[in-house]
């Protein structure tokens, strides 16, 4: 008799693959902090993006967006599109980090911001969340196109701009985010009347078989180098070590983006984290390739800091650079 099936893959008890290819997802977790509803000044709601994969997505709009300004004309709110984490294998748009977070964005930012699912490995392995990902920014397409015979009322309703779009990504998300630039390219023509403006990328979860100095030092309180080489073992392509394009930018297999036109990128990590480096050395290869690139660290904060806390003082500052980099890409 064969023995029965043991766990081979624990990710937080959340995720457990076990020994005969079985996927076990938790459907009762227990999360460490409240749901933010802030009914009173942000309103939000879901739909259906991609009908195929049954994926949805949840937008948010602050409850203040009818109001006119002084000047009697009505001012049209930007949009950002958010891309949770969760190492390509947990989260969702329901998830109170990710929920918490939109509506802090959307208060703070004062726009309109669409939260999309994608489909999680190792069920689905990448590329499928950059296909999943970049299959939301053609319903915002649709959208603004009014094809398909559905229109949502939120987004057509004269208050929001598709022409002023960021695509801001945590973590997994926001390594989605870079290979979203590289497809879109500067301008992002072929999703026109949609143009993104710039991207924003929040601890960006990049590999790679060479270990980096942070990668090598001490843990963070959520977060250490097992976890994450657990995350990449189940989520690249079978038999793809960490120098996999989709992992690693820079990587020896990794097409060259010297010749890739990219719409301005925005940078932000904390200090402390084990994706510092990598976070640093992507900005500084790009901006030695004469990209437009910002990068920003905050001193001893790891990664989730602003998840986890998205009303302290390090995320206001946080707010505080994105709104900033939105209005210097607004032209």
């Amino acid at each position: 008799m064969g023995s029965f099936p043991h766990i081979v893959e624990d990710c937080l008890g959340v995720l457990q693959v076990l020994s005969d290819g079985t996927v076990f997802r938790s459907k009762t977790i227990q999360f460490n902090m409240p749901v933010i509803h802030h009914q009173n000044s942000v309103d939000f709601k879901d739909a259906m993006f991609d009908k195929t994969h049954n994926l949805h997505l949840r937008i948010y709009k602050p409850a203040s967006a009818s109001n006119f300004p002084p000047n009697g004309r009505p001012h049209k709110l930007p949009i950002v599109v958010f891309i949770h984490g969760g190492g390509f294998c947990l989260g969702s748009r329901t998830w109170p980090t990710c929920h918490n977070s939109c509506l802090r964005f959307a208060s703070g930012l004062n726009a309109v911001v669409i939260a999309p699912d994608y489909r999680l490995a190792p069920e689905h392995r990448l590329p499928a969340a950059m296909d999943d990902a970049a299959s939301a920014m053609r319903w915002l397409q649709s959208q603004a196109l009014r094809e398909n015979g559905v229109s949502d009322a939120w987004l057509n309703s004269g208050e929001v701009d598709f022409d002023q779009v960021l695509v801001l990504g945590d973590s997994s998300g926001g390594n989605i985010a870079h290979h979203l630039a590289v497809r879109l390219g500067a301008g992002s023509t072929e999703l026109a009347p949609v143009r993104v403006r710039g991207y924003v990328l929040l601890a960006p979860f990049f590999g790679g078989v060479v270990r980096t100095r942070s990668e090598s030092g001490p843990s963070e309180a959520l977060l250490n180098l097992d976890v994450l080489d657990r995350f990449w073992r189940l989520s690249m392509p079978i038999g793809e070590t960490r120098d996999h394009p989709l992992v690693n930018p820079f990587g020896p297999w990794s097409p060259s983006l010297e010749a890739v036109k990219l719409d301005p990128i925005l940078v932000i990590v904390g200090g402390s984290e084990l994706l510092k480096d990598r976070a640093e050395d992507y900005a500084t290869r790009l901006k030695d390739m004469g990209k437009k690139i910002e990068y920003v660290e905050f001193h001893g904060k790891e990664h989730g800091y602003f998840n986890y806390y998205p009303y302290s003082d390090a995320a206001i500052q946080t707010l505080q650079l994105i709104n900033a980099f939105m209005a210097a890409n607004s032209v």
